[in-house]
């Protein structure tokens, strides 16, 4: 396979493979969530994003990584998509494993689960092949949005 192919693969994988997260979780959110538990599913949703976005700053705040991402290092160009920043934590996996716990939670649906999971590991795969991130920095943003995911854990109010 020539270099241009698994460039293209490669940035498929970091920044393509978002498009469809997103799709599939909007989709099942909107549509696969009972109509009496969307205000509540909505509420912890938005809850645990904000708290995972929170959580992120503080963790960028707390530890500074070198301020050059790998591609910079290596005199390289990005393989994918970057904001001009340290990028710890990563965005992507943030979002979309915040967009995978979501979808986990508040459709229990073991398929679209699985597939979830498939594309948010090849976007975190994806930005560590392609130097804009290192492995640390997907794993913060995994861990920021498991942290804003504990929001799912809250116990269910049965209705009177």
């Amino acid at each position: 396979m020539s270099m241009d192919l698994v460039n293209i693969f490669v940035r498929l994988m970091a920044d393509g493979a978002l498009l469809p997260i997103v799709v599939i979780g909007v989709w099942l959110l909107l549509f696969k969530v009972k109509k009496s538990d969307k205000f509540a599913a909505y509420s912890r949703i938005l809850m645990a994003g904000l708290t995972a976005y929170l959580v992120a700053k503080y963790m960028s705040a707390v530890y500074h990584p070198a301020a050059e991402r790998p591609f910079e290092l290596m005199g390289v160009a990005a393989g994918a998509a970057y904001l001009p920043n340290p990028g710890f934590p990563s965005d992507h996996a943030l979002f979309s494993t915040a967009i995978l716990y979501a979808v986990w939670f508040e459709t229990r649906s073991k398929l679209w689960t699985r597939v979830l999971i498939v594309l948010v590991l090849m976007v975190c795969v994806g930005r560590v092949l392609a130097l804009v991130h290192t492995p640390l920095d997907v794993i913060g943003g995994v861990v920021a949005a498991s942290v804003g995911a504990l929001w799912y854990l809250t116990p269910r109010l049965k209705k009177a």
